[in-house]
């Protein structure tokens, strides 16, 4: 299976095949001739994922059937992926289509489900013209960036009745999955405070400065792109909504102006071809991105491997956030783009106790010989020292009022993103043989999106105006706290 970030740890988490109990749900088999139509809007690295979940794991059900993005060298490589995938000995040959024929191809191409994994400010008009087209919709988080697309989504939901599925594959993690089921169970109590920090390297964190994440305009930065998941998480482990929001934080460690500060001087604007440089991308030492970027190019412009120091970035890369919740709970929240290492750390305090969730992803960022970055720091002596400091890996601890600390077991879970991924997809494309329902809840849809990014939504307006953001204000065109209404089987749903 494809990760969806190339750059993003790949701890032991993520590369189990065998899961633990309870932690997959149980489907029933797939009616024989049964398969849904899929066409895939935004055929970057992140589409990587859905694409061999369709033509993998996933075929009985689902059927590739068109391709939209305005890149014709990104759809080439996809398309011959496929080809391979179907045995063929060339390319699939699928119908191609641009932004603006998204319901030329729904139509012709008889699309039940758009998977959108396209930029974040497209998700919004997507999402609503393939609803009003006539297509379910597969979302990559977060649902969009900023009030108009919130409410141009839920305009669109109310007036087709159609799904929108939220991939939100953090929830499926079975760490994750475990906190939920501890504040579930009432071990801890009432929930009264979360304090929530999570620690990007200068790996994985440097690479939203490098591609069109850089630009709050595309991505809302990181407090609406890479956050969500977060918000997400905590919205989903307390069963509430958000209802207030106060932010801060800046651009402090990447960009022109701060290199310029250190004394760091010229730089390249790219990473392609820079020697010695444990900040720069060179997409030549990666196939696939090269194929999809590099080799793209010159179809549209865009530069994957953008320097980090370099003008023109407008996203924060150290922000802190106190979150009021309708409950009476606060959260307290901090994301650093710029961290040696990478993992989080969760606390929730209650009124009969406290669990704690830590998570390394990656232990340290080490630099070799070349120049270049050491993705496994493992491989070198370094590397094992700083491991047996810092070791990779995941440890839930619970502890109730006068009583000594336990360890939660966490069970494996499948696929990347701390063993979520795998589990995510089999709710996506098969949801509708599901025997029962889950019961964490896993399952996102368009409200669940809303609520996440509404708290980034909120902060963005709070670092402007210095000032707290109730999320009410936002109108967001529907009310946060109703019941998420209840995703219908597919075969309803094509109906």
């Amino acid at each position: 299976m494809v990760d969806q970030n190339p750059t993003a740890p790949r701890p032991a988490s993520s590369a189990s095949t065998a899961a633990g109990h309870g932690v997959v749900p149980d489907f029933a088999p797939a009616p024989a001739g049964e398969q849904r139509r899929f066409a895939v809007a935004g055929t970057g690295h992140r589409a990587g994922m859905y694409v061999s979940a369709i033509t993998g794991e996933h075929a009985d059900v689902a059927t590739l059937v068109a391709w939209l993005d305005p890149n014709p060298g990104r759809i080439d490589y996809y398309d011959a992926e496929v080809g391979r995938a179907l045995g063929q000995d060339g390319p699939a040959g699928l119908p191609r289509y641009t932004p603006e024929g998204l319901e030329k191809m729904i139509e012709e191409r008889r699309v039940d489900t758009v998977v959108v994994t396209s930029p974040d400010h497209t998700h919004a008009d997507l999402v609503a013209r393939a609803l009003a087209a006539g297509a379910d919709v597969v979302v990559e988080k977060p649902l969009t960036t900023d009030r108009a697309g919130c409410r141009r989504i839920t305009g669109a939901v109310a007036d087709t009745g159609r799904d929108v599925t939220m991939t939100f594959n953090y929830r499926y993690a079975p760490r994750n999955s475990s906190l939920r089921q501890v504040v579930q169970s009432g071990q801890i109590g009432e929930v009264t405070s979360v304090h929530f920090e999570w620690a990007l390297d200068t790996v994985h964190g440097a690479d939203y400065f490098r591609r069109w994440h850089r630009e709050k305009k595309s991505s809302g930065g990181l407090l609406v792109h890479k956050s969500s998941h977060h918000f997400d998480l905590v919205n989903w482990w307390l069963d509430d909504v958000p209802s207030r929001v106060y932010a801060s934080g800046g651009l402090r460690f990447y960009g022109d102006r701060n290199a310029a500060a250190r004394g760091l001087g010229p730089r390249p604007a790219r990473g392609t071809g820079a020697v010695g440089d444990p900040f720069a991308l060179d997409l030549h030492d990666d196939p696939r991105l090269q194929a999809l970027y590099l080799d793209a190019e010159h179809h549209d412009g865009y530069l994957r491997d953008q320097d980090v120091f370099g003008p023109g970035i407008t996203i924060e890369d150290n922000m802190a956030l106190v979150v009021d919740y309708r409950s009476g709970a606060t959260l307290t929240y901090s994301l650093n783009a710029h961290s040696p290492w990478e993992g989080y750390r969760v606390t929730v305090n209650g009124t009969e106790g406290r669990a704690e969730l830590e998570v390394v992803e990656r232990g340290a960022v080490l630099v070799g010989d070349d120049g270049k970055v050491v993705l496994d720091p493992s491989a070198t002596p370094e590397g094992v020292a700083a491991g047996g400091l810092r070791p990779e890996g995941e440890r839930l601890l619970v502890q109730r009022h006068w009583q000594a600390p336990t360890q939660y077991e966490i069970p494996a879970g499948i696929g990347g993103h701390g063993g979520g991924d795998a589990i995510l997809l089999k709710d996506v494309f098969r949801k509708h043989l599901r025997v029962s329902e889950d019961a964490l809840g896993r399952p996102a849809g368009y409200l669940d999106g809303l609520r996440a990014v509404a708290v980034g939504i909120a902060a963005n307006q709070s670092l402007v105006t210095g000032l707290p953001v109730r999320v009410d204000d936002l109108d967001l065109g529907v009310d946060l706290s109703r019941p998420a209404r209840a995703p219908r089987p597919a075969h309803e749903a094509s109906a």
